[in-house]
């Protein structure tokens, strides 16, 4: 199957036109890993307010990640990208970044929040490791009030969206990637 250039560059004109978050390095006084550490606490406390019962994974789980701001576009083609913060015990652990391809029936571009829990030590530090990809489809929860009280681990994680804006309609396969950068102290 041969591809138009169109087709190849239309995905990255749709992520590039639906990012709101700020990579400047600089945003209103703070650096960017402390920015995107504001907006990852902002964000964990929208999915604590939208569903308390989210309280049983951010109390038990070996360690999360929270992806503030995760903008995806595709038409044909498809791309995702967000950055996020890692924690363990509470406190700060590293930074990440997610990235993902799709291909397959798909048009348009969202913004959504994402917070990935590690069930065990050994699931966190594959994910440190760089060694775990989830399908694109991977089975998430999206918030609501009281889904969390009946979600549970799968292979262990446990992943919660929260749309923010856009509207995407895809039937599409893929995967994502992620990488980590330990915190320096």
């Amino acid at each position: 199957m041969k591809l138009s250039p169109l087709a190849i560059l239309m995905p990255a004109l749709l992520l590039a036109s639906c990012s709101s978050y700020k990579k400047s390095g600089q945003a209103g006084g703070l650096d960017a890993r402390s920015k995107l550490e504001a907006d990852a606490w902002s964000a964990s406390d929208r999915f604590r307010d939208t569903d308390p019962s989210i309280a049983r994974f951010f109390d038990k789980a070996a360690g999360y990640v929270v992806f503030p701001e995760v903008t995806k576009g595709g038409a044909g083609l498809g791309a995702a990208y967000g950055e996020g913060v890692a924690y363990q015990g509470g406190r700060v652990i590293g930074y990440t970044k997610l990235e993902q391809g799709t291909i397959g029936a798909q048009l348009g571009g969202q913004t959504y929040r994402e917070i990935i829990f590690f069930e065990r030590p050994t699931d966190l530090d594959e994910f440190k490791a760089g060694r775990m990809e989830l399908s694109a489809q991977a089975s998430a929860v999206a918030a609501s009030k009281g889904a969390a009280a009946h979600a549970d681990y799968a292979n262990g994680v446990a992943i919660f969206t929260d749309h923010e804006r856009g509207l995407m309609a895809e039937a599409s396969i893929g995967g994502q990637k992620f990488s980590f950068t330990p915190r320096a102290d």
